[in-house]
Protein backbone atom coordinates (compact mmCIF):
# COMPACT_ATOMS: atom_id res chain seq x y z
CA UNK A 1 0.00 0.00 0.00
CA UNK A 2 1.23 3.24 -0.69
CA UNK A 3 2.08 5.65 1.76
CA UNK A 4 -0.69 8.06 0.02
CA UNK A 5 -3.37 5.40 0.34
CA UNK A 6 -2.00 4.36 4.39
CA UNK A 7 -1.96 8.39 5.06
CA UNK A 8 -5.67 8.92 4.24
CA UNK A 9 -6.66 5.40 5.84
CA UNK A 10 -5.09 6.48 9.19
CA UNK A 11 -6.98 10.51 8.82
CA UNK A 12 -10.23 8.48 8.10
CA UNK A 13 -9.79 5.55 10.63
CA UNK A 14 -8.93 8.71 13.49
CA UNK A 15 -11.66 10.20 12.39
CA UNK A 16 -13.94 7.02 12.94
CA UNK A 17 -12.69 6.47 16.26
CA UNK A 18 -13.39 9.70 17.32
CA UNK A 19 -17.19 9.57 16.72
CA UNK A 20 -16.71 6.16 18.55
CA UNK A 21 -14.71 7.54 21.21
CA UNK A 22 -17.45 10.75 21.60
CA UNK A 23 -20.23 8.08 22.03
CA UNK A 24 -18.61 5.59 24.49
CA UNK A 25 -17.24 8.08 27.05
CA UNK A 26 -20.64 10.53 27.10
CA UNK A 27 -22.48 6.68 27.62
CA UNK A 28 -19.98 5.52 30.31
CA UNK A 29 -19.86 8.84 31.76
CA UNK A 30 -24.03 8.90 32.17
CA UNK A 31 -24.72 5.57 32.96
CA UNK A 32 -23.77 3.03 36.04
CA UNK A 33 -24.61 -0.26 36.96
CA UNK A 34 -27.55 1.04 39.22
CA UNK A 35 -29.12 3.11 36.39
CA UNK A 36 -29.08 -0.21 34.17
CA UNK A 37 -29.67 -2.47 36.59
CA UNK A 38 -32.26 -1.25 39.17
CA UNK A 39 -33.52 -4.35 40.09
CA UNK A 40 -30.79 -7.48 41.86
CA UNK A 41 -31.38 -10.29 39.77
CA UNK A 42 -27.91 -12.08 39.63
CA UNK A 43 -28.46 -12.66 35.08
CA UNK A 44 -29.18 -9.21 34.68
CA UNK A 45 -26.59 -7.85 36.92
CA UNK A 46 -23.80 -10.20 35.74
CA UNK A 47 -25.31 -9.13 31.55
CA UNK A 48 -24.24 -5.32 32.99
CA UNK A 49 -21.31 -5.65 34.40
CA UNK A 50 -20.26 -7.42 31.60
CA UNK A 51 -21.73 -5.03 29.05
CA UNK A 52 -20.13 -2.00 30.51
CA UNK A 53 -16.96 -3.85 31.27
CA UNK A 54 -16.22 -4.77 27.64
CA UNK A 55 -17.04 -0.87 26.43
CA UNK A 56 -14.46 0.79 29.05
CA UNK A 57 -11.87 -1.85 27.12
CA UNK A 58 -13.48 -1.04 23.41
CA UNK A 59 -12.68 2.85 24.57
CA UNK A 60 -9.54 2.27 26.38
CA UNK A 61 -8.45 0.54 23.20
CA UNK A 62 -10.38 2.73 20.76
CA UNK A 63 -8.06 5.94 22.47
CA UNK A 64 -5.22 4.34 22.12
CA UNK A 65 -5.08 3.39 19.45
CA UNK A 66 -6.55 6.90 17.81
CA UNK A 67 -3.57 8.58 20.26
CA UNK A 68 -0.75 6.33 17.91
CA UNK A 69 -2.98 7.29 14.81
CA UNK A 70 -2.15 10.74 15.54
CA UNK A 71 1.30 10.30 16.13
CA UNK A 72 1.63 8.73 13.15
CA UNK A 73 -0.38 11.81 11.15
CA UNK A 74 1.60 14.62 12.77
CA UNK A 75 5.23 13.13 12.30
CA UNK A 76 7.02 15.63 9.35
CA UNK A 77 8.01 12.90 7.90
CA UNK A 78 5.22 10.38 7.60
CA UNK A 79 6.66 6.79 8.41
CA UNK A 80 4.16 4.40 6.69
CA UNK A 81 5.38 1.31 8.83
CA UNK A 82 4.59 3.01 12.14
CA UNK A 83 1.11 3.54 10.51
CA UNK A 84 0.55 0.31 9.14
CA UNK A 85 1.11 -1.08 12.77
CA UNK A 86 -1.02 1.12 14.55
CA UNK A 87 -3.83 0.57 11.96
CA UNK A 88 -3.16 -3.20 12.05
CA UNK A 89 -3.59 -2.39 16.36
CA UNK A 90 -7.24 -0.62 15.35
CA UNK A 91 -7.95 -3.80 13.34
CA UNK A 92 -7.28 -6.33 16.06
CA UNK A 93 -7.88 -4.13 19.48
CA UNK A 94 -10.60 -1.94 18.66
CA UNK A 95 -12.64 -3.79 15.88
CA UNK A 96 -12.41 -7.56 17.22
CA UNK A 97 -13.46 -6.48 20.82
CA UNK A 98 -16.28 -4.72 19.18
CA UNK A 99 -17.50 -7.93 17.53
CA UNK A 100 -16.59 -10.15 20.07
CA UNK A 101 -16.93 -8.94 22.92
CA UNK A 102 -15.44 -10.43 26.22
CA UNK A 103 -18.70 -11.00 28.59
CA UNK A 104 -20.92 -11.95 24.74
CA UNK A 105 -23.08 -9.72 26.10
CA UNK A 106 -24.23 -9.45 22.02
CA UNK A 107 -22.73 -10.90 19.09
CA UNK A 108 -23.14 -10.32 15.71
CA UNK A 109 -25.54 -12.26 13.36
CA UNK A 110 -24.14 -12.98 9.64
CA UNK A 111 -27.60 -13.84 8.60
CA UNK A 112 -28.92 -10.14 9.07
CA UNK A 113 -25.77 -8.19 8.34
CA UNK A 114 -26.97 -7.63 4.61
CA UNK A 115 -30.70 -7.43 4.95
CA UNK A 116 -30.46 -3.89 6.04
CA UNK A 117 -31.83 -5.68 9.71
CA UNK A 118 -29.58 -4.84 12.62
CA UNK A 119 -26.93 -7.41 12.68
CA UNK A 120 -26.62 -7.15 16.27
CA UNK A 121 -28.17 -9.46 18.68
CA UNK A 122 -27.87 -8.95 22.54
CA UNK A 123 -27.88 -12.14 24.64
CA UNK A 124 -30.60 -10.36 27.04
CA UNK A 125 -33.01 -7.92 26.19
CA UNK A 126 -31.27 -4.66 27.20
CA UNK A 127 -32.43 -1.42 28.29
CA UNK A 128 -32.87 1.14 25.06
CA UNK A 129 -29.51 3.31 26.21
CA UNK A 130 -27.68 0.05 26.12
CA UNK A 131 -29.47 -0.64 22.89
CA UNK A 132 -28.93 2.29 21.73
CA UNK A 133 -25.06 2.33 22.24
CA UNK A 134 -24.19 -0.82 20.44
CA UNK A 135 -26.70 0.01 17.39
CA UNK A 136 -24.74 3.56 17.15
CA UNK A 137 -21.42 2.68 16.83
CA UNK A 138 -21.97 -0.73 15.10
CA UNK A 139 -21.69 1.29 11.60
CA UNK A 140 -18.45 2.96 12.35
CA UNK A 141 -17.15 -0.81 13.39
CA UNK A 142 -18.33 -2.30 10.10
CA UNK A 143 -16.84 0.39 8.28
CA UNK A 144 -13.50 -0.14 9.98
CA UNK A 145 -13.63 -3.33 9.53
CA UNK A 146 -14.61 -2.96 5.86
CA UNK A 147 -11.52 -0.44 5.55
CA UNK A 148 -8.98 -2.38 7.36
CA UNK A 149 -9.93 -5.79 6.23
CA UNK A 150 -6.75 -6.32 4.94
CA UNK A 151 -4.95 -5.62 8.48
CA UNK A 152 -6.39 -8.59 9.67
CA UNK A 153 -4.04 -11.10 7.74
CA UNK A 154 -2.67 -10.00 4.85
CA UNK A 155 -1.07 -7.44 6.74
CA UNK A 156 1.43 -9.72 9.15
CA UNK A 157 2.30 -12.07 6.15
CA UNK A 158 3.58 -9.47 3.84
CA UNK A 159 5.68 -8.59 6.83
CA UNK A 160 6.75 -11.93 7.33
CA UNK A 161 7.94 -12.30 3.38
CA UNK A 162 9.37 -8.95 3.92
CA UNK A 163 11.33 -10.16 7.28
CA UNK A 164 12.67 -13.40 5.41
CA UNK A 165 13.67 -11.53 1.98
CA UNK A 166 15.76 -9.38 4.14
CA UNK A 167 17.45 -12.07 6.13
CA UNK A 168 17.93 -14.34 3.18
Amino acid sequence: MSAGNVQKLCETTKEKLKYAIDKLENFLNEYSLPQLAPETNEETLHFYKGFLSDLRHLLVFSEVSSEKLGIALRRANFDTEFAEKALYNVYHHCVNNFFYPKSESYSEDGRYAYTGQDAIRFRAKPVRPVRDIILDITKVFEDLRDDLTYYESDYLTERRMQSQRTHA
